[in-house]
């Protein structure tokens, strides 16, 4: 299924989190934090909201860091992905 996410929506993919510390202890999954490095699947294509012209400046497979506990979590095809506003994107990893 091909999605393709509102005007300055972004669709992300987290990464999944270190289940091991660096000192080597295991960690259990409800004391894990939510990932906040992601790859981005797909890009809306910008234009008017709120009356402001919004440019997007990401792109396809992108990695970036979301703001944490930000957009809605939805599930396709049994994938688990998150829909954001280009705005809560923090940073681009490189």
């Amino acid at each position: 299924m091909k999605v393709k996410p509102l005007l300055d929506r972004v669709l992300i993919q987290t990464e999944d989190a270190e289940e091991t510390t660096k000192s080597g202890i295991v960690l259990a999954a409800k004391s894990q934090e939510k990932p906040q490095i992601a790859r981005v699947v797909a890009v809306g294509p910008g234009g008017e909201v709120d009356g402001k012209e919004i440019k997007m400046y990401l792109k396809e497979g992108d990695r970036v860091i979301s703001a944490k506990y930000s957009g809605t979590e939805v599930k396709i095809d049994g994938q688990e992905y998150t829909i954001v506003k280009q705005s809560d994107i923090l940073a681009v990893v490189e």
